[in-house]
């Protein structure tokens, strides 16, 4: 029996940013493995004509929407190995349930992955936001003087806080993790997770606004879906305690924008966005010229560690599915619609 075919659709670039060359000869050693080698990403409709005979494709950053023809064109496809995050732009819903679970195909995200990247992020951004790190070195570059005025000298750190997350999802069951040693409180909000699943994880489920007031520091991880547009607004902005720390990871769609502006231009809140709302911000976004926000141009996600993660549960997930073993970090099609 030959090797199964797979057709890696993505840039020489993405493999070299998710694949290690040990894990990506290991690939090519145990899968006919055909490359995009045109130097460009390639469109959804080079895809649907070139994909017939392939058992498996691989995508990532950068790979198109796989649209109905594929699926038309490729009836042997039994895997979409996806070695980045989020699928929901590579596979619309009407896909998903014309094509994919009808024939049995799976779908892997390497979206467990790059939440390690995002949620040790998320630890450090805390970190910074709280005890107002950029803040303080800033002032001093610029100034010479040892410590701005504006600053409180005594904070409250993570150390024998709560934190508030927002949201279950990979990271941030991830960043519940990370934070097990610490001693601080963990509190969090979900609606599809039971009280008895967050206790496992090591927190106690709370509804959004309790979040809010009981929180020292808020870290969100919810996913982009209509009912969490605007999730965060004035309402539960308000519930935080004078000098309390948000951060988020997530997208800027999950906070009222306009409502955050006025707290922070009010100067109760120490704010950090990894993401915005639109991204970049524009030149005269007020953001930008308040010393109580750190905009960290969307970098949470970046490490050798998450992506390199990545390639190698790649690999794993192709040959699990070609020895007929369940495929972890596959893609659970009945809750898709609430997927990030």
């Amino acid at each position: 029996m030959g090797k199964s075919e797979v057709w890696f659709v993505c840039t020489q670039s993405h493999r070299e940013r998710v694949f290690k060359d040990e894990h990506w000869d290991q690939l090519c050693s145990e899968f006919d493995v055909t490359s995009n080698d045109t130097g460009q990403s390639l469109t959804s409709e080079q895809v649907a004509e070139g994909c017939a005979g392939y058992w498996g494709i691989i995508t990532g950053w950068g790979a198109p929407p796989l649209v109905a023809d594929v699926f038309e064109n490729d009836p042997d496809l039994r895997i979409i190995a996806h070695s980045a995050g989020s699928v929901k732009y590579l596979l619309s819903q009407e896909v998903v349930d014309k094509y994919l679970v009808p024939r049995n195909i799976v779908t892997f995200s390497g979206n467990v992955a790059m939440a390690c990247n995002v949620a040790e992020s998320t630890i450090g951004l805390l970190l910074m936001t709280c005890r107002h790190w950029v803040h303080i070195n800033n002032h001093y570059h610029e100034t010479g003087e040892w410590h701005p005025p504006d600053v409180p000298r005594n904070v409250q750190g993570l150390l024998g806080s709560t934190i508030g997350v927002v949201g279950a999802s990979a990271v941030g069951q991830e960043v519940i993790r990370l934070l097990q040693p610490w001693d601080l409180n963990i509190i969090c909000y979900d609606p599809y997770v039971s009280a008895e699943q967050m206790a496992a994880l090591g927190a106690e489920k709370v509804e959004l606004n309790e979040l809010f007031e009981r929180s020292d520091h808020v870290t969100i991880h919810a996913p982009t879906t209509p009912e969490t547009e605007k999730m965060i607004g004035a309402e539960q902005l308000a519930c935080l305690r004078d000098g309390a720390t948000l951060v988020n990871t997530s997208r800027g769609w999950v906070i009222d924008h306009d409502a955050l502006l006025k707290e922070c231009q009010a100067g109760r809140l120490f704010v950090c966005l990894d993401v915005t709302t639109p991204e970049p911000l524009p030149p005269d976004s007020p953001f930008r010229g308040l010393k109580s926000v750190y905009i960290t141009s969307h970098a949470s996600g970046a490490g050798y560690y998450g992506y390199f993660r990545i390639g190698e549960q790649t690999l794993q997930a192709l040959r699990d599915c070609r020895d007929g073993k369940p495929v972890q970090y596959a893609v659970d099609y009945s809750r898709y619609a609430t997927l990030a």
